[in-house]
């Protein structure tokens, strides 16, 4: 049973609109700021909590107030609400109607991302934890995936936000190390082997693995479902180089993104920052002709990640002409957000209407 119900007011302020997704501990809606509009709200599953439970569960919205970043998602509230099971806290976040970056990347269905659009999203990302490692001590993130990077059209394109701070945490100031946690498809070899090993390395190892994903539309290591913290043997095995199964990948971008993935965290990028000047430092070059690249990966799909809604054309166009109507109705803000969530519903429609959604986004009605 869900936390929340659909036209419920919270706090004289706030109208749910519609539930959006849950993780282990907590629930995400869309909700209406009676003068703000949209926000998302997430609300924690515990009830019933000490004034200073509440103060630890609502760790991330602090954390997230301090630190602000075009590329790291806004708080705007935090509180408490009454429910059923008790007091619960809960926060408001900015709103992305186009979703997360899982969802962004399985819209391209059998085609990879564009490669400039791939490297544009990731170097955002690593602006914005960027940011985070350069605190004192450092604060890693220990999730970066791509269910946890937000992505939405702005007026000047594309913009990439990084969410759910949960598992952030400061690193002991005299080791830079923490506690593991995380997803471990996306966590480094270091992580199941010793004790306290988490840093803004293992960050790097992760960022390395979701550009590493955008690229090939595969996971550089397949970690199975039922493993564990202290699995072995993992990271065994040849990892292809991008190149190798992406036509607009290079040598230089080869080392790159292997350097993010080197099983040695002393090898790798020190800091998303460090990863963030390889990025804006690397040129496409000369590129090998399509027919030089084996085309394997495009017999992969976007199944890596499990599986995942197909492309619902029927659902898409029901999305477009309701955009269409807010449009004529000068209600631009609803039309773009309409047409993001169409767009993840059918990737031909993104090249179709990308254009005009960032016009929307600008007040321009066209």
């Amino acid at each position: 049973m869900r936390l929340l119900e659909d036209g419920q007011v919270i706090r004289d302020t706030y109208e749910v609109e519609r539930f959006l997704g849950e993780g282990a501990f907590a629930e995400v809606y869309r909700v209406h700021h009676r003068f703000l509009g949209r926000q998302a709200m997430k609300v924690f599953k515990r009830g019933g909590m000490s004034l200073e439970e509440i103060n630890e569960t609502l760790g991330e919205a602090i954390l997230l107030s301090r630190i602000g970043h075009p590329n790291i998602v806004r708080v705007f509230d935090a509180n408490v609400i009454e429910l059923s099971q008790g007091i619960c806290g809960y926060f408001t976040m900015e709103n992305v109607p186009g979703g997360s970056l899982d969802k962004f990347w399985r819209s391209h269905d059998k085609h990879l991302v564009p490669i400039e659009t791939t490297l544009d999203l990731v170097k955002q990302v690593c602006r914005g934890i960027a940011l985070a490692h350069r605190e004192n001590p450092p604060i890693i993130h220990r999730d970066i995936k791509p269910q946890n990077i937000l992505v939405g059209y702005e007026a000047d394109g594309l913009r990439a936000r990084v969410s759910d701070f949960g598992l952030a945490k400061k690193v002991n100031p005299l080791t830079l190390l923490a506690t593991a946690a995380g997803t471990l498809a996306f966590k480094p070899p270091e992580v199941f082997t010793q004790h306290k090993s988490d840093s803004c390395a293992a960050d790097v190892w992760a960022l390395g693995t979701t550009l590493y994903l955008l690229l090939t539309d595969r996971l550089p290591y397949e970690v199975p479902a039922e493993a564990t913290w202290g699995a072995k043997g993992l990271f065994e095995g040849r990892v292809p180089p991008p190149s190798e199964m992406n036509p607009d990948a290079n040598a230089a971008l080869d080392c790159i993104v292997m350097k993010t993935l080197e099983k040695q965290p002393e090898k790798r990028y020190a800091s998303a920052r460090e990863l963030l000047e390889a990025l804006e430092n690397w040129q496409p070059g000369v590129l090998p002709s399509p027919s030089a690249v084996p085309s394997t990966s495009r017999e992969v799909s976007k199944t890596v990640l499990g599986r995942h809604s197909p492309a619902n054309e029927h659902g898409a166009e029901e999305l477009v002409k309701l955009a269409l109507r807010a449009r004529q109705s000068g209600r631009l803000a609803e039309a773009a957000d309409l047409m993001e969530e169409a767009f993840n519903k059918s990737q031909p429609l993104r090249d179709k209407y990308a254009h005009q959604v960032k016009l929307w986004r600008c007040g321009i009605s066209m």
